[in-house]
């Protein structure tokens, strides 16, 4: 996404509501790419398992007819399957023109059977297994039942290896620590440093590493993130974030070298804020509160990502940097765009309410209150509604 269409974004949004960033389990983890199947299987009525054949569409609506489905297996039982051997579904479904097995999930609604999902494997899968096994460890402790997905994340059937990194996508980050120093370094250093290994698997594979690797797994890490081969644009909050557990020096300083390159594009200034984001709220006796201020401030100094930084100062409650924000407003290639104007507002408006005393913040409050009262007012509520507990409401004249 371009800084234009950033910048139109977020004030097409800023009309409505203030939109902050969702909630994210696993850091380092890219978004899940759904449901995982265990969830699925919860909703699901019953869900079988085998081979489509017998297809008669309906000669009046060729959408609809009928197909049969010979039962390989009951992946989730229910009374209108029991002993059946073949279940016929109320759907057309055409051929496969290679050998392919399903597994469709049904629900039934006022005794009108809906096969609403239908995940075609080879004829070899082993979903199935996997599936049943997923269920089996359910109910076990997190690391038992983390360690499981762990195991089939390299796994060829793509539904599969697919759902067991949603698992871990939507672990929390202190499930996924209790389990990463139990798993195999070598396995894991083994994934990253194979290039058919898929790069949105790097952050989670990086941070694991991390915390399972020995100091000395710092240098193979190292090596990866400086191949220029590699491009670990996706996954390189992951990546820095193992790589800075291990070595710290060595990470903060390689922190700051992407951070301060004008030269670098977007995703990887977002990649370090992430890792700045890690070690600020999860990982807080790793680098010190001045080094997170210092690679954060010279995040803000590139005028695509500014915006992001400054709104991290206003959550940390960094007042003291107040200053080093509002800085900003006197320079044209931040200040031409509104987004990191509001930015700007925001933490002045939220360093007042800190303390009333803070000078340059109740200044430019005060300035932005003169030329757009109405605007100074609609992100005063926002904070309001953002903040938990919230400021005390100003004393009416």
């Amino acid at each position: 996404m371009t800084l234009r269409t950033r910048a139109a974004a977020a004030l097409v949004a800023v009309a409505l509501l203030d939109f902050s960033a969702p909630a994210q389990g696993c850091p380092g983890c890219g978004p899940p790419t759904g449901q995982t199947l265990t969830s699925e299987v919860a909703q699901a009525d019953f869900i079988l398992y085998g081979t489509l054949g017998n297809a008669k569409p309906d000669p009046k609506d060729p959408a609809k007819g009928t197909t049969d489905l010979t039962i390989e297996a009951v992946v989730k039982s229910h009374a209108l399957v029991k002993d059946k051997k073949v279940f016929q579904l109320p759907r057309f479904v055409p051929p496969d023109a290679k050998p392919t097995k399903y597994m469709v999930f049904f629900n039934v609604v006022n005794g009108d059977v809906d096969p609403y999902r239908g995940v075609a494997v080879t004829p070899d899968s082993k979903l199935p297994d996997y599936v049943r096994g997923a269920l089996a460890v359910k109910q076990k402790d997190i690391v038992t039942r983390l360690r499981y997905f762990f195991d089939h994340l390299e796994s060829n059937d793509i539904e599969i290896s697919g759902d067991a990194y949603n698992e871990f996508a939507f672990a929390e980050y202190d499930e996924v620590k209790q389990l990463a120093p139990k798993l195999p370094a070598d396995t894991i250093l083994k994934w990253l440093k194979d290039p058919n290994t898929r790069v949105s698997r790097y952050g989670l594979y990086g941070l694991l590493l991390g915390h399972c690797g020995k100091p000395e797994v710092a240098k193979d890490m190292r090596k990866l993130l400086d191949d220029p081969e590699r491009g670990f644009s996706s996954g390189l909050d992951g990546m820095l974030m193992g790589y800075t557990l291990l070595d710290k020096k060595g990470g903060y300083d390689l922190i700051t070298k992407l951070g301060t390159d004008p030269e670098k594009e977007f995703l990887v200034k977002h990649a370090v804020l992430k890792t700045l984001r890690f070690f600020w709220e999860y990982q807080k006796d790793v680098l010190t509160k001045k080094q997170l201020h210092d690679a954060i401030l010279a995040l803000m100094t590139h005028k695509d990502i500014a915006d992001m930084p400054m709104d991290d100062l206003r959550k940390w409650k960094a007042w003291e940097l107040t200053g080093d924000v509002l800085k900003y407003a006197t320079v044209e290639s931040h200040n031409e765009l509104p987004i990191i104007r509001r930015a700007m507002l925001k933490f002045a408006i939220a360093a007042t309410w800190a303390d009333p005393k803070n000078a340059p913040a109740a200044a430019f409050v005060d300035k932005a209150r003169k030329d757009d009262p109405e605007r100074v007012k609609l992100l005063e509520e926002l904070l309001r509604d953002e903040m938990k507990p919230p400021p005390p409401e100003p004393p009416k004249k």
